[in-house]
């Protein structure tokens, strides 16, 4: 690999610099049982982050190279904290999930996530099944609404987020929609589960937000469309990142930003940033 790999003890140094804590300080989160109701505060929308654990090998193999599989999986949490730290400023009627993966995971997220977020496990196989049945166990919860959202989205703003919620309020029935730049969506939020809305979807390609927008039209849900970002999926997407967060000096993502900084401070932006060629 070009320019060579940032050190594990250099990882954990620059995941320490973007907020994490330590051990002794971990805060632990309260994991949701799906079988008993009435858990959560009246009128509450959940803005919930679909995650698997961050450990290096398992989580954003697409960006394998330019990063090596610690700074993945480094990368990753900050991507969770962003995510996180946006969804703590959306307002009050909303309230932080973490919907994760593996089951003995959840002491992985002590020193990831704000105290205040919940926790909920992943059920089911494909994607899909996934999606629909943690809108299932959110609603089954207590919550009057719930949004999923993507991991993979550090720069969705609070302002979004608000926005969902907002949108999901009243006695009207409808689908909220965040779409990225690829086709797909990085939210998806709704008052009442609709398997229709997660049924043969071609999922991880830029058919995706088309074919639920379709879904939603076919069952007679209105659909609010939120705006448009992108998610890090791969090296393009986490050039577009560099150029966004470290050329534009904007204030969005800042664990993501601050990790980002410390590769290309340390090894020079060719490393994770190259060039525009031509």
């Amino acid at each position: 690999m070009a320019g060579g790999t940032l050190p594990l003890r250099a990882v954990r140094k620059a995941v320490t610099g973007t907020g994490f804590t330590g051990a002794k300080e971990a805060c632990i989160h309260r994991v949701l049982d799906p079988s008993k109701a009435n858990q959560i505060a009246p009128r509450r929308c959940a803005l919930a982050i679909m995650t698997k654990a961050p450990r290096a090998g398992a989580v954003k193999t697409r960006l394998q190279p330019p990063l090596s599989s610690e700074e993945a999986a480094a990368l990753n949490v900050c991507f969770l904290r962003d995510t996180a730290s946006a969804i703590c400023r959306a307002g009050e009627k909303a309230r932080g999930v973490a919907v994760y993966t593996p089951p003995e995971a959840r002491h992985e997220y002590d020193q990831i996530l704000p105290g205040d977020f919940e926790l909920l496990l992943q059920r089911g196989d494909g994607f899909g099944e996934r999606l629909f049945l943690a809108t299932e166990d959110l609603l089954r919860v207590g919550f009057q609404s719930c949004c999923l959202i993507d991991s993979d989205s550090p720069t969705v703003t609070a302002e979004a987020f608000c926005e969902a919620v907002d949108a999901l309020q009243g006695e009207a029935e409808r689908v909220v929609l965040g779409p990225t730049h690829d086709g797909g969506y990085y939210l998806i939020g709704m008052k009442r589960a609709f398997v229709q809305l997660f049924a043969d979807i071609d999922w991880s390609t830029e058919r995706v937000f088309d074919q639920t927008v379709a879904r939603a039209g076919e069952i007679g849900l209105e659909v609010h469309t939120l705006p448009s970002f992108f998610d890090v999926d791969d090296r393009f997407a986490l050039r577009r990142l560099c150029d966004e967060l470290l050329g534009k000096g904007g204030e969005s993502a800042p664990a993501t930003t601050n990790f980002l900084c410390q590769i290309v401070d340390r090894e020079g932006r060719d490393r994770i940033w190259p060039h525009e060629q031509g």
